[in-house]
C-alpha cells in the first residue's frame, strides 16, 4: 500500500497548489543488476546469486568498438569478443535468465579507444557522421531485432552518447522510429548524470534513463543523512524532467565504489590500490534507496556492477563498484524484497 499512499499525498499535495503537471505512477519497481558478460555461456549456477538477492532485472550489455575518431566506423558482434559481448551471447544469456523468471533490459554500450569518453564524441565532418551514423543504426537495430524475437522487456536505444544526441536529433528521431517498428516492448536511453536534463527526446520514449552517478557527498565516510542531503537539488531535477515529459525515470545505471570519499565522483572507475571502505558504500546505497524506491514517478533502476561468476567475485577483496560479497549486497537484497 506504500506506493498508492505516496501517489496520494501527491494528488493531494498537487490540488492543495492549484494542480500541477502529470506525475507517472509506477507500481512496481525495477529492481535490477548491470551483468558483466562474460566469455563463456550462462549457467544456473551464475543465475541463482542474482536470484538470492531478489533482483527482477538484468541488463544484458553487447559491446561494439570504435578504433577512434579518425576511424568513425562501429565494429561489433565480432568473433574475437567476449561471448557475452555478442549477438550469440546476449541470446543464450537473455534465455537463460527468461527461464529462471528474470526480465531483461538488452542495453547495447560501445567503447573507443584511446580513453574517449563516449559522451565527447565529435566527428571531424557530416561525411564522417553519416558514415558512423549508418554502423551504429545496424548495431542497434541488430540488438532491438534480438530483443523482440527474445521477449526482452526493456531495450536501451544507447548509452551516455550526448555530443551524438545532440549534434544529430534528425538521426535520433529517425532511429527511434525504425526501432518502434521492430520492438514493441519498452523504451529508454541511458544518459550521462550531468546531460539527462539536456536531451530532447524523452517525449519518444517510455523512460527517462539516467546513469546516475551524482556527487552526494565530499565525505571519506557519508552518513546515510548527508547523501541524502546531497541527493535534494538533483531529485528535484527528477521530479520537474519527470512531470514535464509525464515519464517514470530510471536508473538505467547506478552504484558506488566500496571506497572512501565514494560519494565525492562516483562516476570515477580507475582501479587504484586504496583501502576499501565497506560503510561509505552501505551508506551510499542506503541513501538512494531511502531517497528514490519509494516515490511513485521512480521506475527503479541498475546496480553497476554484477559479475557472473558469484563464487570468484566475492573471494576477492575489492574497493571496485560490485556489490558481490560486501555488506552493500544485504542493503540490496533488502530493498529489492520490499519491492
Amino acid at each position: 500500500m506504500k506506493y498508492t499512499y505516496s501517489f496520494l499525498l501527491l494528488v493531494i499535495g498537487c490540488l492543495a497548489l492549484g494542480g500541477c503537471s502529470a506525475t507517472p505512477y509506477v507500481s512496481q519497481k525495477i529492481d535490477g543488476v548491470s551483468f558483466v558478460a562474460s566469455g563463456d555461456t550462462l549457467v544456473q549456477k551464475d543465475i541463482n546469486p542474482v536470484l538470492r538477492v531478489g533482483a527482477s532485472h538484468v541488463a544484458i550489455m553487447p559491446f561494439g568498438f570504435v578504433r577512434d575518431l579518425d576511424n568513425p566506423q562501429l565494429y561489433f558482434n565480432a568473433e574475437r569478443q567476449w561471448y557475452g559481448e555478442r549477438y550469440e551471447g546476449a541470446k543464450q544469456y537473455i534465455e537463460a535468465l527468461h527461464q529462471s523468471g528474470i526480465k531483461v533490459m538488452v542495453k547495447p554500450h560501445i567503447w573507443i579507444g584511446r580513453g574517449t569518453f563516449t559522451g565527447d564524441m565529435q566527428m571531424k565532418s557530416d561525411a564522417d557522421w553519416v558514415a558512423f551514423e549508418k554502423s551504429y543504426r545496424e548495431f542497434i537495430l541488430l540488438y532491438a531485432k534480438l530483443a523482440q524475437e527474445t521477449g526482452a522487456e526493456l531495450f536501451c536505444i544507447g548509452t551516455e552518447l550526448y555530443n551524438f544526441v545532440n549534434e544529430r536529433p534528425d538521426f535520433w528521431n529517425s532511429l527511434i522510429a525504425e526501432v518502434r517498428e521492430v520492438y514493441t516492448g519498452k523504451l529508454t536511453y541511458a544518459e550521462n548524470w550531468d546531460k539527462v536534463d539536456k536531451v530532447n527526446f524523452w517525449s519518444q520514449l517510455d523512460y527517462i534513463g539516467a546513469d546516475a552517478y551524482y556527487p552526494v557527498s565530499e565525505a571519506e565516510t557519508p552518513t546515510i543523512a548527508e547523501a541524502k542531503a546531497g541527493w535534494q537539488p538533483h531529485k528535484k531535477m527528477f521530479v520537474a524532467l519527470s512531470r514535464k515529459y509525464n515519464k517514470p525515470v530510471l536508473f538505467t545505471e547506478f552504484g558506488y565504489r566500496s571506497a572512501d570519499f565514494a560519494g565525492k565522483e562516483p562516476w570515477v572507475s580507475d582501479r587504484h590500490d586504496g583501502k576499501m571502505n565497506a560503510e561509505a558504500q552501505v551508506n551510499l546505497f542506503e541513501a538512494l534507496f531511502e531517497e528514490f524506491w519509494n516515490e511513485p514517478w521512480f521506475a527503479g533502476g541498475f546496480v553497476w556492477k554484477w559479475f557472473p561468476n558469484h563464487e570468484r567475485t566475492i573471494s576477492q577483496e575489492n574497493n571496485r563498484f560490485t556489490p558481490q560479497g560486501k555488506p552493500a549486497e544485504e542493503v540490496l537484497k533488502k530493498w529489492f524484497e520490499k519491492t
